[in-house]
């Protein structure tokens, strides 16, 4: 699949998957900051990436990052659509340290993982509930 990408800053390189097995791309802070305990940032990555039509980009916390880096990305999983790609819509992580001390980021750590994925919009079609009722949440043990 070939994707659009500019980057805002030339000498930042490109996402790369780090193995050929690798299903998602590592995405990097673009510059040093400081988190403070408890706060949500947002992490710039230098990148604007044109999702292609039908896909949308998930940006996920690479399984180190919570552990080594107390840093989680804040709404679980990020979504960048297709028709966020203007001059100004820079890729960004938001993560949350959970941490009691502050957590320092580094341009060039690699802190998410971002893959494409296709997805089929609905079209609603508004009628009675189908199937008997279950009971609520957690009713079934």
């Amino acid at each position: 699949m070939k994707v659009r990408i500019t980057r805002l800053d030339p000498s930042l390189p490109l996402p790369a998957r780090e193995t050929a097995g690798a299903a998602a791309f590592d995405l990097a802070a673009a510059s040093d900051l400081t988190i403070a305990p408890h706060t949500i940032a947002l992490i710039p990555t230098g990148l604007i990436i044109k999702v292609p039509d039908g896909y949308f980009l998930g940006v996920f916390a690479r399984s180190s990052t919570p552990l080594k880096r107390g840093l989680m990305v804040a709404n679980g999983v990020g979504v960048i659509d297709s028709d966020y790609c203007g001059p100004q819509d820079e890729v960004k992580i938001q993560v949350l340290n959970f941490t009691q001390t502050p957590v320092d980021v580094k341009r060039g750590d690699r802190l998410a993982q971002g893959i494409f994925l296709k997805y089929a919009p609905p079209h609603w079609e508004e009628g009675e509930p189908i199937g008997p009722t279950r009971g609520g949440f957690g009713s079934t043990g």
